[in-house]
């Protein structure tokens, strides 16, 4: 019983997993800003270009 509880506290996968999704969630996080702050500019230059037009 011991040695089950030991192998439970040394397996590492549970911890793996939370560290995937805690990056998925910085890249989505980045994802987010970079769009927000370039669809600003975007959208500032094809106001342009449609202005030109």
């Amino acid at each position: 019983m011991i040695k089950k509880l030991m192998n439970f506290f040394k397996d590492e996968e549970g911890a793996t997993m939370v560290e995937y999704g805690l990056m998925l969630a910085l890249i989505a996080a980045v994802c987010v800003v970079t769009v927000t702050a370039l669809g600003k500019s975007a959208d500032s230059t094809f106001s342009t270009i449609n202005a030109a037009l």
